[in-house]
C-alpha cells in the first residue's frame, strides 16, 4: 500500500474547515476570477531595461509560456506604457493597441521612471529604485472550482442534518473528487514549479532570480516534508540503533524494539494508503511520533523481561514471556488510552490537517499496541536467551537511581524548584503568542525565504489581502464624506438640482451625482461644460490637443476617438455609486487608510484607475471621465484598469492589499480589527459594507482558534485523564498526584515556546498533545509499578528506590534513545520540522524528569497509599 500514500497540500488541508469567511473567499475569487500564479523577482546585472536585461527576459517568458498549465506571462515587456511619452486619453479608448517596451521607438529612460512612479506598477511590477522586477506567470485553472462548492452546499446542509439518502451518497463521491483532483493539481503544479526552475536556471548568468508565489511553497513544503520524512526517518531509526546497543549490548534486545516500532509505523502507513487518507505537511508527523509511543512499548516490555530474566535466570522462558505481558498489559493499555484521548483533543480544532494527525495518531496507536504484545513475545520466544550478554549500561546501579536520591535526600529543592518553574511556566504562557511569520518556516539559505524576503521589501508584499466594500444605501448620505468647492462645504443632498441638470448623466436616480457635476479646476459646472458633448467643432476644448494627445487634425469632434467613446459612455443612464465624484472621494479615502498601515505593501482599487486617469487629463477627473471608465475603455484595458476592482452586479468595489509577511509588526488580528475600526472611524463606512477576505483572513482564522480549541481544551483533556486516573489507581489524591507532573511538564514547553517567542501554530500546536501523552505514559508506568511493589514493605522510602531500579530504567531508556534519535530533525531546512524536533526533545526530557523527581518527592510527602507500615 506505500506507493498509495500521498500528501496533500492544498487549500483545503491548510484551512479552518467550516469557517464562513472561506466560502466568501471562494465566493470573492470566481467573482473576481483570481488565478494562482508563481512570481519570479528579475535582478539583472546591466540595467533594468537594458538590452543585456530586456532581451533574455524576453527570452525567459517566451519559454516560460509554452510550459503545459502556463496561461500568461506578464512582464515588463508586454504591459502597456501611458507615459513614455504621456498619451491621450483618446489613445487609451481607441482601438490601436497602445505602445509598450516591444515598439523599438519607446523612450527607455522615460518608461523606466515611468514603471518608478506609476500608481499601476510602481511596488508591484518594479521596485520603486528601478532595479528589480517581477515577471507573474498565471496559472491555467484546474475546473475544480464547481465540484467545490456543490462540495461545499452540500457539507452545509450536512451540518444542518437536511441531507437525503442521495445527497450522501453525492456528498461522498465529492469528497473522493475533489481529493483526487486536489491531488492531480499538487501533482501539475509541482511539475510546473520544477519546469520554471529549469528554464530560469539557464538565465541566472543574466539576472539574481529568486522563483515565489503559493504553487512553489506548496511544492517546496512537500519536498521538504518527503525529505524530513525519508532521510531523518532513517537518522532518528540509525540514532536509536546505537543508543539501544550501547544501553543493552545484545543485538536481540536492540533488534526486537526496532523491528516492532517500525512494523507498527509500517502497518499504519499501508492502513492510510489503503484508505486513501491523505498525509498534510503536518499529520506527516505521525510517523516521528509513533516511533515514539511504539519504541517506548517495547523498551518497557524488553525491561520488565529482563527484570524477571535476572530474578529468575533458570526459570521456563514461555512462562517469563507470559508474566512480562500479564505484569505490563495494564498499565501499557491504560498509556494507550490515556494518549489517545490526549490526541483526540486535537479533533476539535476545525483545521484539517490538525484533525487528520490526532485521527492518525489514535488509529497508530491501536497498531502499536497490538503489534507490540503479539511481535515481540513472540520474538522473545523465538529468539533464545542465549550465553550470558556481556555488561552493559544497564547492569550495576542504573543511572535513574541518582533521581531518586535527590528526590530523597533534597525533597524539598524539588519542590521549590518546581514551584519556581510554575511561575515561570505562568509567565511563559502569558506570552505564548498565535501570530507568525510564515517566512519563518524557512530557513535563510532556502530560495523561499530569499525571495518571499525580496518581494516584501522591493515589490510591495507577499499575503493577499482583498477588502470589499459594498456601495452604501444610496437613500440616506454617505455619512463622513463632505465635497468642498471653493472654499464652501456642500453637503450630500438627493435633490441637487445638478443630479438632475447633466445633459451627459441623463436622468439619475443616484444622489451623489451633484458633486460630480461641480469641478473647482475648471472653473465651471459640467453641466455647461458638458455642452461640449454637443458641438461639432472640439477645438475649444481646453483637453482637445494638449491633455487628450490630439493632433491638429483631430479637430473635428465627431472624428475624435475620445468622441466615439464620449457618445458610448453617455449612453450609460447610471454609472453607478463608485464612479460618481463621491465614489472616487471615498475609495481614494479607502486607499490612503490601508496605505498609511505599515504592515501593507502594495495596494490597488478603482483609486489606482482614476490615479492614472488624473495623469492622463494632468489634472483633476469629472463625472465624463469617471463614466468614461466605466463603460468606454477597451476591453482589455478595462481587465486591467476596472474589472479586477469592480463589480457591476453586487455595486461592490475591491481593494487588493499585498501584506508585508516579512514584517516583524506583522499581528494579523490585531490589524484587520483597526483596519477596519478606521474604515468605519475615518472614512465613515458602515460595518454591513466592509468585508475582508484572502489569504491573509483566512490564515488569520486559523490562528486565532487554536487558542480557543487547543489551549483551552487542555483543560478539559486534563479532566478526562484525572477521571481515568482515579478510576486506575482507585485513589483520587493518587490521581491528583500523579496528575502534577502532567501538567507541569505541559505548561513547561508551552511557557518556553512562550518565552522564546515560538508562535503556537498549526505546526507548533501539536506538541500540548505530544507532551501531555508522553508525560501521562511516563507517570501511569512508575505509579503503577509503586502500587504493586508498596505492599511489599510498606516503606515509600525503599518503594521508591525499588521503582527508580526497575521502572525507571524503562523510563530513562526510553528518554535516553528518542531525545538522542529526535536531535537530528534540528537539522532539517524546513523549520517546523526543527521546532517539532527541539520541542519534542524538551517535552520528552520534561516528563521524564517529573516523573522521577517531582512525582515520587510527593507521593512521599502526601503518602496516597494509606500510613506507613
Amino acid at each position: 500500500q506505500f506507493p498509495k500514500i500521498k500528501i496533500d497540500a492544498s487549500a483545503d488541508s491548510l484551512l479552518l474547515q467550516g469557517d464562513p469567511a472561506l466560502e466568501y473567499f471562494r465566493e470573492v475569487s470566481q467573482r473576481y476570477e483570481s488565478q494562482d500564479f508563481i512570481v519570479i523577482t528579475w535582478k539583472p546585472y546591466a540595467g533594468l531595461l537594458s538590452d543585456e536585461s530586456l532581451m533574455p527576459l524576453g527570452e525567459m517568458a517566451d519559454e516560460l509560456r509554452k510550459l503545459p498549465g502556463v496561461a500568461s506571462v506578464v512582464t515588463v515587456l508586454d504591459v502597456p506604457l501611458l507615459q513614455s511619452p504621456p498619451i491621450g486619453l483618446s489613445q487609451v479608448t481607441g482601438s490601436d493597441p497602445l505602445p509598450s517596451l516591444k515598439d523599438a521607438e519607446i523612450d527607455r529612460a522615460l518608461a523606466l521612471q515611468e514603471f518608478r512612479n506609476s500608481p499601476l506598477y510602481s511596488d508591484l511590477l518594479v521596485s520603486p529604485d528601478g532595479d528589480v522586477t517581477a515577471v507573474q506567470i498565471n496559472i491555467a485553472s484546474s475546473g475544480s472550482s464547481e465540484l467545490i462548492n456543490e462540495r461545499e452546499l452540500l457539507r452545509a446542509r450536512k451540518r444542518d442534518a437536511e441531507l437525503s439518502s442521495q445527497e450522501q451518497v453525492r456528498l461522498l463521491e465529492l469528497e473522493a473528487l475533489v481529493k483526487q483532483k486536489n491531488a492531480e493539481v499538487l501533482a501539475s503544479q509541482s511539475q510546473l514549479v520544477a519546469a520554471v526552475r529549469s528554464v530560469v536556471d539557464k538565465y541566472r548568468d543574466a539576472a539574481n532570480i529568486f522563483v515565489g508565489g503559493v504553487p512553489m511553497i506548496t511544492a517546496d513544503m512537500v519536498s521538504f516534508v518527503r525529505s524530513d520524512l525519508k532521510l531523518f526517518g532513517g537518522a532518528i531509526l540509525g540514532v536509536m540503533v546505537l543508543v539501544l546497543a550501547l544501553i543493552f549490548r545484545r543485538p536481540k534486545w536492540v533488534l526486537i524494539p526496532l523491528f516492532s516500532c517500525s512494523i507498527s509505523v509500517a502497518y499504519t502507513l499501508g492502513i492510510l494508503g489503503f484508505l486513501d487518507w491523505r498525509m498534510t505537511v503536518i499529520s506527516s508527523n505521525v510517523v516521528a511520533v509513533l516511533l515514539i509511543v511504539a519504541l517506548a512499548i517495547a523498551i518497557h516490555l524488553v525491561v520488565r523481561y529482563r527484570e524477571l530474566q535476572r530474578n529468575a535466570p533458570e526459570g521456563d522462558r514461555y512462562e517469563r514471556v507470559r508474566e512480562t505481558m500479564r505484569l505490563m498489559a495494564v498499565p501499557c493499555v491504560y498509556t494507550g488510552l490515556t494518549t489517545m484521548v490526549a490526541f483526540v483533543s486535537l479533533v476539535v480544532s476545525g483545521i484539517q490537517p490538525v484533525i487528520d494527525f490526532g485521527w492518525m495518531m489514535t488509529l497508530g496507536i491501536c497498531v502499536a499496541l497490538l503489534v507490540s504484545f503479539s511481535f515481540v513475545p513472540a520474538m522473545m520466544l523465538l529468539w533464545g536467551d542465549g550465553t550470558a550478554a556481556p555488561k552493559g549500561a544497564e547492569e550495576g546501579e542504573p543511572f535513574t537511581m541518582r533521581f531518586a536520591k535527590l528526590a530523597d535526600r533534597h525533597g524539598n529543592a524539588v519542590i521549590v524548584v518546581s514551584l519556581a518553574l510554575a511561575v515561570l511556566v505562568g509567565v511563559g504562557i502569558s506570552r505564548l503568542k498565535v501570530e507568525n511569520r510564515f517566512i519563518d518556516y524557512f530557513k535563510e539559505s532556502t530560495e523561499i525565504y530569499q525571495g518571499m524576503e525580496l518581494l516584501d521589501a522591493r515589490l510591495g508584499g507577499t499575503i493577499p489581502l482583498d477588502i470589499i466594500v459594498a456601495a452604501p444605501d444610496q437613500s440616506a448620505p454617505l455619512p463622513g464624506l463632505e465635497l468642498t468647492t471653493s472654499g464652501d462645504s456642500l453637503p450630500l443632498a438627493a435633490d441637487d438640482p445638478f443630479a438632475e441638470s447633466d445633459p451627459f448623466l441623463g436622468e439619475m436616480e443616484d444622489p451623489f451625482a451633484a458633486e460630480a457635476s461641480v469641478d473647482e479646476t475648471f472653473g465651471e459646472s459640467f453641466g455647461e461644460a458638458d455642452a461640449f458633448a454637443e458641438q461639432d467643432d472640439f477645438a475649444d476644448d481646453p483637453f482637445a490637443a494638449d491633455d487628450f494627445g490630439a493632433s491638429d487634425g483631430d479637430a473635428a469632434f465627431a472624428d475624435d476617438a475620445f468622441a466615439d467613446a464620449t457618445a458610448t459612455a453617455s449612453q450609460s443612464s447610471d454609472p453607478g455609486f463608485w464612479f460618481s465624484f463621491e465614489g472616487l472621494r471615498t475609495i481614494d479615502l479607502v486607499q490612503d487608510t490601508v496605505e498609511s498601515y505599515n504592515e501593507t505593501g502594495k495596494v490597488q482599487s478603482l483609486s489606482t484607475t482614476f490615479e492614472l486617469f488624473r495623469q492622463l487629463l494632468g489634472d483633476d477627473i469629472g463625472s465624463v471621465e469617471l463614466a468614461l471608465a466605466k463603460n468606454a475603455l477597451p476591453a482589455d484595458i478595462s481587465g486591467l484598469l476596472v474589472d479586477p476592482y469592480y463589480n457591476a452586479s453586487n455595486d461592490e468595489a475591491r481593494i487588493t492589499v499585498r501584506v508585508k509577511e516579512t514584517s516583524r509588526d506583522l499581528q494579523r488580528a490585531a490589524f484587520l480589527r483597526d483596519l477596519n475600526e478606521r474604515l468605519r472611524e475615518d472614512v465613515g463606512l458602515e460595518q454591513e459594507q466592509i468585508r475582508f477576505t484572502g489569504m491573509l483572513v483566512m490564515y488569520n482564522n486559523v490562528l486565532q482558534s487554536l487558542y480557543a480549541s487547543q489551549i483551552q481544551t487542555l483543560g478539559a483533556v486534563f479532566g478526562v485523564i484525572l477521571l481515568m486516573f482515579w478510576i486506575l489507581f482507585r485513589s483520587f489524591s493518587l490521581a491528583l498526584i500523579a496528575l502534577a507532573p502532567n501538567i507541569l511538564a505541559a505548561g513547561l514547553v508551552l511557557g518556553i515556546m512562550g518565552l522564546l517567542g515560538i508562535p503556537l501554530d498549526i505546526m507548533t500546536i501539536t506538541i500540548a498533545a505530544i507532551v501531555v501523552g508522553i508525560g501521562v505514559d511516563n507517570c501511569i508506568h512508575y505509579v503503577h509499578r509503586f502500587k504493586r511493589e508498596f505492599p511489599i514493605d510498606r516503606n515509600y522510602l525503599a518503594t521508591m528506590y525499588r521503582c527508580h531500579g526497575s521502572i525507571g530504567r524503562a523510563l530513562y531508556y526510553t528518554t535516553l534513545t528518542l531525545v538522542i534519535g529526535f536531535s537530528t530533525l534540528t537539522l532539517s531546512n524546513f523549520n517546523p520540522s526543527l521546532y517539532f524536533g527541539v520541542l519534542t526533545v524538551i517535552a520528552m526530557a520534561a516528563a521524564v524528569i517529573g516523573a522521577l523527581l517531582l512525582l515520587p518527592r510527593l507521593i512521599l510527602l502526601f503518602k496516597p497509599l494509606g500510613p506507613s507500615a
